[in-house]
């Protein structure tokens, strides 16, 4: 009996000296970015945008390449840690590609891009999806901001492992400064350690003619807090806004903001019992310098409890939700949004495209 208590004491040990070392390895490699930092811009474009001119504009959270409609998730009440083999995520990278090409955005701004993890088998989804898209790339700008860069995810059980994921831009018009601006992080130690560090990925863009600036913000607001962190980030975008908007600039912001707005009328995808519930932002807290702008013919994301195959067995009884849209300054006139229908074959989220043209002065 002593021994096996010696034996058991000793597992124990090397139990909590491992968790120890972890925790302590987690802490000092900790990804801690500035409150501001410059991305790089790569590529080059030839063309400057104008007033009165008609542009397309498209936002995607791609899933990281593997929430398909094969995928649940185990932080949404599935099961799936790893959501798709190696081909799968290949796939659903070229069908993206693919949408994009068709729908030919001429600013395009992804949430969910892997660079570098062990969830989408190393793939640079950034060049991958870049490679594959119709045109020059040299007419091309585009920049990234890291929201994931944790070495090593300890949870669940099998771990998460190596995550490098955030926000990209992707312009054909001159991009002429971008900038990362972190979001306040409602997680405390050791939860912090590896959880994400939200940020927005400021850019600017030259108006010709004009002193005054196109600045596009891509975002993904919090998700798994209790609300207080949804509600401080979208208070601090709300001064960014009002900051630039002071300037006379363009505004446009558009990504998940993982939250409805509250002009959208949501009883159309009511939240069913036991599900996931998201926030509500007040448009009328904004001012009357902006407008939301959406489209809720088709869901902009769907729920990962289960395989989106399932839904057709029980079409009543399937989560979705309006979580993606726009927000633009009064000097945008906005004509056409569109939430374009995929089928959730290549992410938990649908694209949602918007026409819009820049007011002369």
């Amino acid at each position: 009996m002593k021994k096996l208590l010696k034996i058991l004491g000793a597992i124990l040990l090397i139990v909590v000296l491992v968790v120890v070392a972890l925790v302590g390895y987690l802490t000092i490699d900790e990804y801690k970015p500035d409150a501001t930092e410059k991305t790089p811009i790569s590529g080059q474009c030839d063309a400057t945008v104008q007033t009165g001119t008609e542009y397309t504009f498209m936002t995607w959270n791609v899933g990281y390449g593997a929430l398909g409609d094969n995928a649940d998730f185990f932080m949404d009440g599935g099961k799936m840690v790893y959501s798709a083999d190696k081909e799968r995520v290949r796939t659903n990278l070229s069908d993206i590609s693919k949408i994009i090409n068709t729908e030919n955005p001429d600013f395009i701004l992804f949430q969910e891009l892997d660079r570098n993890s062990s969830r989408s088998y190393y793939t640079d989804e950034l060049e991958t999806i870049l490679g594959a898209l119709n045109g020059d790339s040299l007419n091309r700008q585009s920049t990234f901001a890291s929201n994931f860069n944790v070495a090593f995810v300890p949870l669940p059980v099998p771990p998460i492992g190596r995550v490098y994921a955030g926000l990209a831009t992707v312009s054909g018009y001159e991009v002429s400064d971008a900038e990362r601006v972190a979001l306040p992080c409602p997680f405390s130690w050791p939860l912090r350690t590896f959880n994400l560090k939200r940020c927005l990925l400021v850019t600017r863009h030259p108006v010709e003619g004009s002193d005054k600036e196109l600045v596009l913000i891509n975002l993904h607001l919090e998700a798994y807090d209790s609300g207080e962190g949804k509600i401080a980030q979208t208070n601090m975008l709300k001064d960014i806004m009002n900051s630039e908007a002071d300037k006379g600039n363009y505004v446009i912001v558009a990504g998940d903001f993982n939250q409805t707005f509250s002009n959208i009328d949501i009883s159309k995808y009511p939240v069913l019992e036991g599900r996931w519930e998201a926030g509500t932002i007040n448009v009328e807290d904004f001012g009357d310098r902006f407008t939301f702008c959406y489209d809720d013919t088709n869901p902009t994301c769907r729920s990962l409890d289960k395989a989106y195959a399932d839904a057709d067995k029980d079409p009543q009884n399937f989560q979705y939700y309006m979580l993606d849209g726009y927000i633009v300054s009064n000097n945008v006139s906005v004509n056409e949004v569109q939430t374009v229908d995929t089928g959730f074959k290549c992410s938990d989220h649908n694209p949602v495209t918007m026409k819009f043209v820049l007011k002369s002065e």
